[in-house]
């Protein structure tokens, strides 16, 4: 690893003949992520929900970074059918695909489901991108050294898994549960999607970050009562911007030194900012039981499996 203390996107690499897809690029992290990306000269396919927003994302950074080689595709994880829409465009127009940056999320939202009938934050913020990365396998496992990049949370210490009732169906919803156990999701599927790429000797790897405490828009929602407004203020008051809450991922998507399974996050105290290291992620992401349970409900719930990678390579 970079053993200096302050790793910045000055220590991206050239990306010149990268192909990256960011999910939920239009703003916060994924903007961020999206825009320094394309500075070190990666083609970046930024996936949003909406036209209009991706319109405005683009010419933003167009305006910005002038002659930059963008992309914008319409993407919705809380819909299968979207995903599968997009993987099929996907295909139509690249022939690889070096970094799939699985961004995109929502936190702690009141109970509600998805198009498909999932708990909407596991849904979305795990489901959704099992199923995308499941569907660019084939584009991902032929790239050498792709990287799939997988955003976590601190809030994964706050996740349990209970998989008889995995989308709180007994009434037991609460957001801050749901939101954790989603983001304990996302490290359990980059750990065992790491060992699935060795066991089945793929040169590809599976990373994952957490952007500490960022001011990205994300949260919004939990301030919409009026007297809470003033709150949200003080909360956001000297929390890292979304340049600096993208640090970590884009660390584990660029830094040459990264190996799989790593786990990037900022280095002060209580991981809530500072530049990007290796940090550790709670006993109950490394439980290669729960891996494989969720695994397989994935692949059951999503339609989409990942059998290629079950039958090593010679």
């Amino acid at each position: 690893m970079n053993a200096r203390s302050q790793w910045t996107e000055s220590d991206i690499g050239d990306l010149t003949g990268t192909v990256a897809i960011v999910t939920g690029a239009n703003s916060g992290l994924g903007f961020a992520t999206a825009r320094a990306l394309l500075k070190a000269g990666a083609h970046v396919v930024m996936t949003t929900r909406s036209a209009d927003k991706a319109a405005a994302a683009k010419n933003a950074l167009v305006e910005e970074l002038g002659d930059a080689s963008i992309e914008t595709m319409l993407l919705d994880l809380a819909d299968l059918e979207s995903i599968r829409r997009f993987s099929e465009e996907f295909h139509g127009k690249h022939s690889r695909l070096n970094l799939l940056i699985n961004n995109a999320g929502i936190m702690m939202t009141d109970a509600q489901l998805t198009i498909d009938g999932f708990e909407s934050q596991l849904g979305t913020n795990h489901l959704g991108h099992f199923a995308l990365t499941g569907r660019l396998l084939d584009i991902i496992t032929a790239t050498p050294g792709a990287r799939v990049v997988s955003l976590s949370s601190m809030a994964h210490r706050w996740g349990f898994m209970e998989f008889g009732n995995l989308m709180f169906q007994n009434g037991s919803y609460t957001p801050r549960a749901a939101y954790g156990r989603s983001k304990l999701a996302n490290l359990l599927f980059t750990y065992e999607l790491q060992r699935q790429f060795e066991a089945a000797g793929v040169d590809a790897m599976s990373v994952a970050a957490h952007p500490g405490t960022a001011g990205t828009g994300l949260a919004d929602h939990m301030f919409d009562r009026w007297y809470l407004r003033p709150l949200k203020a003080l909360v956001f008051l000297g929390i890292q911007t979304p340049k600096q809450g993208a640090r970590p991922s884009l660390r584990a998507a660029t830094d040459p030194k990264a190996t799989g399974g790593d786990y990037f996050g900022p280095s002060g105290r209580e991981e809530h900012r500072g530049a990007p290291v290796l940090v550790e992620s709670n006993p109950a992401s490394h439980s290669e039981v729960d891996a494989a349970k969720l695994w397989t409900e994935s692949e059951r719930l999503t339609g989409v499996n990942y059998e290629s990678l079950r039958t090593p390579t010679k």
